[in-house]
């Protein structure tokens, strides 16, 4: 027996209707493939991977992540510790998401001749993006830097929970019962996929709670949790045609950014050792409240990077500065520093085009002489730090947004349905 979907309420369909209607917004400035969306996914990638990797204590600024993601190395004094966990949880996220984009879509999505008629057997369940195979990979890749933590294959002993002062907070299931608990979850994940009553979300979301309190591995459960939900999604967006990247539906920035409220709804749910006879809505409601405030940000995000992209290309065109080099300019403005090596990786992913050592160099000292980047040391070492006239842009922008809704939005979804009448 696993943990079970709790029944869905008005609430959970009314915050899962407002998470839509913010999607919704979005999806126009990504379906167009806007310029500056590989500048920003990639970014949205950088802070996924530094969000999950630090409510693990492998700590890097979304800058350092977004280094080492791109096989460089960071700017700042990072333990080899946490370059080989961002490492790992990149390679393990490039691998699951590529595995979500070969997902084919189910017969309800594809077309099909007046005479044709789905078969019971393609149309009870979508496909499904993971297995024990698939789990197996995904956890050789992200700990595959730490050897005596079993990388891919399952942990061989009971295992715990223990808090800072090392008392136990939660006892997960015996050994012999993980193989069959497996058995179930990938069953569960078959039916919830094929469910249309049930929000990818929340099948995403009892992805995640089964799989880190079934806690199957020695180490990296909480990682392989969070990566498996981020699969589901975008496993999801794949089969509905969804023009929102993984990287846009992703919650794990969020998590890092709460992640003392993301152990409470574990615990709420846990109570302390494998129970699945208890509700799992502590957690559903966590997760959709996460998605809700994500979507918020992911849109606010998206908003100030185009018109932080559109002032950066009216000034790379009035100075002279190639149009390639304008998501470098975005990245100086919000503060990251510019070298050469990775310049040359990020034109190439912001443009789909390689260029040469000599041509990336050209470009930095065109951004150089137009007064739009600061360079700093000389030779090997040389970086590039944003002008003042770079930050102040960056600063007015932000200082336009509006204040950040922190509201509980199933408060609000209850208020909504029971009005008090004076």
């Amino acid at each position: 027996m696993i943990y079970e979907v709790p029944e869905m309420t008005a609430a959970d369909a009314a915050v899962a209707d407002e998470i839509e209607g913010l999607r919704e917004q979005l999806r126009p400035y990504l379906r167009m493939r806007r310029r500056w969306y590989g500048t920003l996914r990639r970014a949205q990638f950088a802070r996924a991977v530094q969000g999950s990797n630090s409510i693990e204590g492998y700590h890097a600024s979304v800058e350092d992540a977004a280094a080492v993601i791109d096989h460089d190395a960071p700017f700042a004094d990072v333990s080899e510790d946490t370059i080989s966990a961002v490492a790992g949880y990149r390679d393990a996220m490039t691998y699951a998401l590529q595995l979500a984009a070969g997902v084919s879509p189910p017969d309800r999505f594809r077309e099909r001749s007046a005479h044709d008629s789905p078969s019971p057997e393609s149309s009870a369940a979508a496909p499904l993006p993971i297995d024990f195979s698939t789990l197996r990979s995904l956890h050789f890749m992200m700990i595959k830097h730490d050897l005596a933590h079993n990388p891919g294959q399952l942990r061989p002993g009971a295992i715990w929970v223990a808090d800072s002062d090392g008392e136990s907070v939660y006892d997960a299931p015996e050994r012999n019962l993980v193989d069959a608990l497996l058995g179930e979850f990938f069953e569960q994940c078959a039916n919830l996929t094929g469910d249309e009553t049930v929000p990818a979300m929340v099948t995403a979301a009892m992805a995640h709670l089964n799989l880190v309190l079934i806690h199957p591995f020695s180490d990296g459960n909480g990682r392989m949790a969070r990566c498996v939900q981020t699969l589901m999604l975008a496993a999801s967006a794949v089969r509905d045609n969804d023009p929102l990247a993984p990287e846009f539906l992703s919650i794990e920035e969020y998590l890092g950014h709460n992640t003392l409220s993301y152990y409470a709804a574990l615990s709420a749910v846990a109570a302390g050792q494998w129970s699945p006879e208890r509700s799992a809505r502590p957690w559903i409601e966590f997760c959709l409240t996460a998605h809700l405030r994500q979507a918020r940000t992911v849109l606010r995000r998206v908003l100030e990077y185009e018109s932080l992209w559109d002032v950066c290309s009216q000034l790379a065109q009035q100075r002279g500065v190639p149009e390639r080099a304008v998501g470098t300019l975005c990245d100086a403005a919000r503060g990251w520093t510019v070298r050469r090596s990775l310049y040359l990786i990020r034109t190439e992913t912001t443009n789909g085009e390689p260029i040469s050592d000599g041509m990336a160099s050209r470009d930095l000292q065109s951004m150089a002489r137009s007064g739009l980047l600061t360079p700093v040391g000389d030779k090997r070492g040389r970086r590039y730090r944003p002008s003042d006239e770079l930050v102040d842009i960056w600063h007015q922008i932000r200082g336009m947004r509006l204040a950040r809704d922190d509201a509980d939005p199933y408060v609000v979804a209850q208020s909504a349905a029971h009005p008090q009448l004076f």
